[in-house]
């Protein structure tokens, strides 16, 4: 006897001019993906909105399964914000530089979702004028700045370390960036 591997779907059997007709059941969207950052300081999740902005979080998770994130510092932090993502912050004798650099790869992707205001725990793309160019930059909002929207795309919200991006300071590590349930990198 075979043993059937595969998950069935539900099935829904209609009676149509007397003959049965079978409709698999619609499967559930996949959950948004987790990253996960693991600071000097603690752990930061953050739930990014793959349904709302797809190319950006696409471009994201490449980086983050490839290792970019890990090794990298702070290197912005104001009362508003802190933001990382610029691959020279792996180099401390490249401090007047960071914030300058990215993985070299923009997106071409402006994904404003005019739902998603830059309110405490949001996550943006950093770009310096041009959104299109928006690359490995992120920024996550410590309080609210409205002067932001429609300017950056949201592309993500903390989940969980909200009080752990509030201790984060330039040139605090990141030690691991994966994820979550895919491993750490």
């Amino acid at each position: 006897m075979k043993t059937l591997t595969t998950p069935l779907l539900p099935v829904l059997i209609v009676m149509m001019s007397g003959a049965p007709l079978l409709l698999a059941a619609q499967a559930k969207p996949a959950a948004d993906p987790i990253f996960v950052l693991e600071t000097v300081k603690g752990i930061v999740e953050i739930r990014l909105f793959q349904g709302d902005a797809p190319k950006s979080v696409a471009h994201l998770l490449a980086l983050i399964r490839r290792s970019y994130y890990r090794g990298q510092r702070i290197h912005r932090v104001t009362a508003s914000l802190v933001q990382f993502g610029d691959v020279q912050s792996r180099d401390m004798t490249k401090k007047d530089y960071w914030g300058s650099g990215g993985s070299g790869t923009p997106i071409n992707a402006f994904e404003l979702v005019k739902k998603y205001t830059h309110r405490r725990g949001m996550v943006g793309l950093a770009h310096s004028g041009n959104p299109m160019a928006a690359d490995s930059q992120l920024y996550i909002m410590k309080q609210p700045s409205s002067g932001l929207d429609g300017k950056h795309a949201i592309v993500g919200q903390v989940t969980t370390g909200l009080a752990v991006v509030d201790t984060l300071a330039v040139a605090d590590m990141i030690r691991l960036a994966f994820v979550k349930g895919e491993g750490q990198k």
